[in-house]
Parts: structure tokens; sequence; C-alpha cells
């Protein structure tokens, strides 16, 4: 069974920084491409970014290229999103997920990835 826990979210100010974590069980993610989304309030859930299966290649949103990463620890079974120079317009419920697709690519549509953690709250106030 595939199991996704997100962990790391809070209130953080305006240019503050946050890593969330996403730890893995039930699958390697060695093998496996990973992906995060998010949801503002009132909005639709949107991809941020994703990491390949080799974890040598990361593919982000503009809206957060040069200010988010993704990283892995393969022997955690954890990837993290290290999310810097925060803005309002970050705030939003922060989810993992990934497929059953071995050595695929990023994929950014909702439909392609069937497991998910519970989610983890970002808030950058006004």
């Amino acid at each position: 069974q595939v199991r996704l826990v997100e962990s790391g979210g809070g209130l953080v100010q305006t240019g503050g920084s946050l890593r969330l974590g996403c730890a893995v069980s039930g699958r390697t993610l060695g093998y496996y491409a990973m992906a995060w989304f998010r949801q503002a309030p009132g909005k639709e859930r949107e991809f941020v970014g994703g990491m390949s299966w080799t974890g040598r290649t990361t593919y982000f949103i503009d809206s957060v290229k040069g200010r988010f990463t993704i990283s892995r620890d393969d022997d955690k079974n954890t990837v993290y999103l290290q999310m810097n120079t925060l803005k309002p317009e970050d705030t939003g419920i922060y989810y993992c997920a990934i497929n059953d697709r071995r050595f695929g690519d990023i994929r950014t549509q909702m439909s392609e990835y069937n497991h998910w953690g519970q989610g983890t709250q970002v808030t950058v106030p006004t």
C-alpha cells in the first residue's frame, strides 16, 4: 500500500522560507517521478513542480521558478519542497503526489497521479 505523508507547513511572513517534506512508504522513490501541487482557497488544485525518477531533473511553474526547489533523500524515501521568498499568493494546501508509472517522466495533470498525501497548509499573510 502506497502512503504519502506531508509535513512542514505553517505560517510564515512574506519573504520567509519553509521546507515541506513528503515521506513515502510502499514505493521506492528512486523509480518514480513525483510532483507537488497546491490548492489556494476558492481555486482549483494546481501543479507546482515535479522531479523525475532519476532525481536529476526538476520542473516548476513560472510563478515559483527561482524560489522553489525539490530534493530527494533516497535513504529516507522522502522528497522535499524548499520554498524561499514566499509570497501571499503561495498560500494554500500543498500536496505531494506519485503515480504507478515506473521510470515515468514528470506529469503536470492531477489525473496522472493516483497516490496523494493528506496535504499541509502553508499560509503567507498579506
